[in-house]
Parts: structure tokens; C-alpha cells; sequence
């Protein structure tokens, strides 16, 4: 019997199996490295000229993207303190809808300054407090950046609302914001209500069709389902619908009985009492003055045969949230059992109508006067991953819109607003005494990180446009950031280049914050996992 050596110490009080990493060098430095690793997948992504990653996710879907909130979902992140870092870009995405790349970016660049610190031998609790003071001056610094005049927008003025829309959109697809923008506006201001700050996300859809290009895109009032009308009439004028989300079809009883039928004649009576039930169900929808009938399940034969008869357009949908969103749109109620439907159960919609766009049938559905509800932007592309894509800026541009809804306050987008805010916290650093000022200026320092991703990306020369930024800065030209496209740096009010105030507040400070958990661990413990085999995971749900 071979001599056992007894645990001692953590081992002893813990499970066999687990992971004890502690210390410097085992927790805090490669909780940093894991994140950094993460930031950098990230950060050649930023911007217009961001690369593209390419990610196939555990159920082998393909996703061609520069958007990193999908990046990040998409990864599967295994390491507990990058996951603090998707956590972040997350919550960003959610508040506002972009800026989950710069939010992951910076906080990478943030722990990647503090580890060169604590390599000189700070403690981890002097760098957070010094980041907690910087990040609470940065705040203060970016009010004053604010545009004087732009707290004020009306936003249902189509040029302001693309002007504020441009850089979000413009950072997913360089080069199409300015066919694209005017889209989105468009579609956000139909549906804009009349306060603002209600404005639902939702309200946007965007019908993806293969074929064609860009520019071929259009925005329609109303929805558009992808699929073809059940019967054989494909169109209808200022129609009233009726929406039964149960489905159009003979039900068959609760209880069971036999009937026991003695003669042919019987039978045939039988047969033509179930005709006459269908008969005048469907005549009792078109005597209450439906011309449409929309169903949530199967449209049975005999019902469609009295559909026809009687002049009913018959749509079928079969999904309960386009359900729901075809309530929205022509403010219909969805009932249950088919029986005559009251009046006011009854929707209205302009036109309803079969198009054939690139060889795909897809129902139209318009209704142009009064409260318009939704809006949908209908995007072509010669891909499927470039319509994902394109979907995502739109998503963007409409998250963007929200944003500015409630706080319309801009603040120069390009990389000027990063140099001001470095350059002057550079000088609060100067100001502090006490070890805290290291990490200030580490964190003043950090802000370049944008302009020379920016200038990377676009293949530019990194060192010299920032010595160029900050040299102008320090003249007081406070709105000189950088023009892509020439490789020269101009003021931003030229280009027209604008960020929103919300989006870079939330992405700096979720990005801090995030920081600072990651470097508040100084010890990982993890269990060892629990056993059994690993099973998939279950099939994804729609879009919605």
C-alpha cells in the first residue's frame, strides 16, 4: 500500500478537484491577461474601418459581423473574469444599444494599464481608487463637451435625427450611412408616438430579402410577412380584418360520440349539416364586413372553399409575436373561436397585398392614415450574412433613435471627445497628490486607445495623428478629431460627425466599473464542475 500524502492547508478544507488560484501573479495578473485577450478580439472592430470576425457559434451558424455585442454573445466565454468584461458590453447593449465595443474595449485597455502599475508596485486598491476619481471627473469633463444647443431636437425632424445617427450606423456599415440613415429616420419618425420617450424599439421591423442591393432597400408603412395568401385572392383595398388565432377550420367537439347512421341518405345529411356549420361561420365574418381573414393556425379545405366564395382574403400566420405585431399594426383583436366578430374587434389596413420581391412572395400590409404603429424596413442584400449585418445597423440606428429620444445631447464623435477627455485629465492628475495619480493619468492615458484603433484600422499612422490630436487640442481646438477617409485631422463639425452624450457616458462608465471588479479579485476558487455527461443545448428560438 503505497503512502498517502494527507492534504494540508486550503486543500484540506475544499472538495478534491477544485481550482485554488491566489496572489498577484496567479489571480489578478491573468484575470487581466484573459481580458485583454478579449479586448483585442474586440478592438480591431471599433470604428468604421473595423474588421469583420467571422464566429461560428456551438450549433454551427455562421455569423460575418464588426458588431461586438454579437462577437461576444457568440463566443462562449469560459474564463470567469472575461465574462465580467461580456457582462458589461451586455449591459451596454441593452441600455442603449451601441457602444458594447468601446465598452469592452476600453475596460480592456483599462486593466491592461493596471497591470503595467502594479508591476511597478501599486496595490490593486490605490488603482481603483484612482480610477473612481478619474472616471467621476471624466463624467464632469464630458458635460462640458456637450454641444451647446443640442438639448433641444425635435426629433421628428428628419436632417437633426440622421445627423445624431450617422456615427452609430456608420460604424457598422462605413460607406452606406448615408443610404441607410435616411431609412431608419424615416421609419423611426412614422412610428415616433406623440411623447417621445415612449418610442418602442419594437415598432421597428426590418424584412430581410435576398437579391438586389442596398439601394434597392425601401421602407414600407405597415409590416411585411414573408409568405404567400392562403387563397386565391392577393389583394385587398382599405379592408377590415378579422384575426382568429386559433384557426379557420371545423373544430372537432370536446366530448367523443358515435353516431350510427343507418342509410346513404343519412350520411349524406350528416356531411352537408358539417357544410352548412362551416357555411355560415364564414358568411357571419363577412356579413360583420371583414374582407380579410387572418389565421393563427391551419386554414381548413372547406373553410378555404367558403372563403373564396364569400370574397375573403385569407392570410396565414403562424407565429405569435408577428401575431401580436399584426394586432399592433392594424388594431385588430385576435379571437379565439371563430364565431361573428363584434366591430370594434375588427382591424383596418389600408391595402393588404402579394408582392413578389427577388423571387420571394411576401405580403404587404399598409396602413398609412392615422396612428401608425409599425414600420418595417425592408433590406436587400446579395447575402444572407450581409443582410444580418445590415440588420444590425438598423437595429443600431433605431437603438440610437431611443437614445436620443430621451436625452437628444451630443458630444464630437471622431476621436475628438476621447483627446479632450485624456488631455484634461492628464492635468487633474497633475493636481493630485498621493498615489492615486498614477492611475489617473493612467487611465487619461487609456482614452488614446480610440484614436489609434481608429487610425489602425483605417491603416493610418497611429503616433502621428495622436501627436497631431493632441497638439491641436491643446490650441483649443477642442473639436479636432480624425477624417478617416483622407487620413488628416479636421474639425468634426465639418464632417458632421456626432456621438451621442448617453451612448459614451454609459460605455465609459460601465466600462470603469467593470475595470474595477475585475481588479478588485485577488482570489479564484472554483468547485470542481458537476459531473454527467454534457448535453446540447436545446435549438435556438426565432429571431424574437
Amino acid at each position: 500500500m503505497g503512502f498517502q500524502m494527507q492534504p494540508y492547508g486550503i486543500q484540506a478544507m475544499l472538495k478534491e478537484g477544485h481550482k485554488h488560484l491566489s496572489g498577484l501573479d496567479e489571480a489578478v495578473l491573468k484575470n487581466i491577461d484573459a481580458c485583454k485577450q478579449l479586448s483585442v478580439i474586440t478592438r480591431t472592430s471599433l470604428g468604421p474601418n473595423g474588421m469583420n470576425k467571422m464566429v461560428i457559434n456551438h450549433l454551427d451558424k455562421l455569423f460575418v459581423t464588426n458588431d461586438a455585442a454579437t462577437i461576444v454573445n457568440e463566443l462562449e466565454v469560459q474564463h470567469p473574469a472575461a465574462k465580467i468584461l461580456v457582462l458589461a458590453g451586455k449591459a451596454q447593449q441593452e441600455e442603449i444599444g451601441d457602444g458594447a465595443n468601446l465598452t469592452i474595449s476600453f475596460a480592456g485597455e483599462l486593466l491592461q494599464n493596471a497591470e503595467e502599475l502594479i508591476r511597478m508596485g501599486l496595490h490593486p486598491s490605490e488603482i481603483i481608487s484612482g480610477y473612481t476619481k478619474a472616471i467621476n471627473k471624466t463624467v464632469e469633463i464630458l458635460d462640458e463637451l456637450v454641444e451647446k444647443g443640442s438639448e433641444t431636437m425635435d426629433v421628428r425632424n428628419k436632417d437633426q435625427v440622421v445627423s445624431r445617427m450617422k456615427a452609430a450606423v456608420a460604424s457598422k456599415q462605413f460607406g452606406q450611412e448615408n443610404i441607410l440613415c435616411p431609412l431608419i429616420a424615416d421609419a423611426c419618425i412614422q412610428v415616433c408616438p406623440k411623447n417621445p420617450v415612449n418610442f418602442n424599439v419594437d415598432n421597428v421591423r426590418v424584412a430581410k430579402l435576398l437579391g438586389g442591393g442596398l439601394h434597392n432597400s425601401s421602407i414600407v408603412r405597415g409590416m411585411v410577412l414573408k409568405s404567400d395568401a392562403v387563397g386565391s385572392i392577393k389583394r385587398m383595398e382599405k379592408a377590415k380584418i378579422a384575426l382568429f388565432a386559433g384557426g379557420v377550420d371545423t373544430s372537432a367537439t370536446e366530448t367523443k360520440g358515435t353516431v350510427l347512421i343507418h342509410s346513404a341518405k343519412e350520411l349524406e345529411n350528416y356531411a352537408k349539416t358539417e357544410e352548412a356549420k362551416v357555411e355560415e361561420l364564414i358568411k357571419a365574418v363577412a356579413d360583420s364586413g371583414a374582407k380579410v381573414i387572418v389565421s393563427g393556425a391551419a386554414v381548413g379545405e372547406m373553410a378555404l372553399h367558403f372563403c373564396e366564395r364569400y370574397k375573403l382574403m385569407v392570410l396565414k400566420i403562424s407565429s405569435k409575436f408577428e401575431l401580436r405585431r399584426f394586432c399592433r399594426t392594424t388594431g385588430s383583436v385576435a379571437l379565439l373561436k371563430l364565431s361573428q366578430p363584434n366591430p370594434d374587434e375588427l382591424g383596418y389596413a389600408d391595402s393588404i397585398s402579394v408582392e413578389e420581391i427577388g423571387g420571394v412572395r411576401v405580403t404587404v400590409v399598409k396602413n398609412e392614415e392615422g396612428g401608425n404603429s409599425v414600420s418595417t424596413v425592408v433590406l436587400r442584400g446579395s447575402t444572407d450574412s450581409i443582410l444580418d449585418d445590415l440588420e444590425r445597423a438598423v437595429d443600431d440606428g433605431v437603438n440610437t433613435y431611443k437614445a436620443m429620444c430621451r436625452d437628444s445631447r451630443i458630444i464630437p464623435g471622431a476621436a475628438a471627445s476621447e483627446i479632450e477627455l485624456a488631455r484634461r485629465l492628464k492635468e487633474f492628475s497633475f493636481k493630485e497628490t498621493g498615489l492615486d495619480q498614477y492611475a489617473i493619468a493612467k487611465f487619461a492615458e487609456s482614452f488614446e486607445m480610440v484614436p489609434k484603433t481608429l487610425a489602425d484600422n483605417a491603416g493610418l499612422n497611429a503616433m502621428e495623428i495622436i501627436s497631431t490630436l493632441y497638439a491641436d487640442h491643446a490650441a483649443g481646438k477642442t473639436k479636432v478629431g480624425i477624417d478617416l477617409e483622407e487620413g488628416v485631422c479636421k474639425d468634426v463639425t465639418a464632417m458632421d460627425i456626432w456621438d451621442l452624450h448617453v451612448t459614451k457616458f454609459f460605455a465609459l462608465k460601465y466600462a470603469a466599473d467593470a475595470a474595477c471588479t475585475v481588479l478588485r479579485v485577488d482570489q479564484i476558487i472554483m468547485a470542481k464542475p458537476a459531473g454527467g455527461p454534457k448535453r446540447d443545448q436545446p435549438a435556438a428560438m426565432d429571431e424574437d
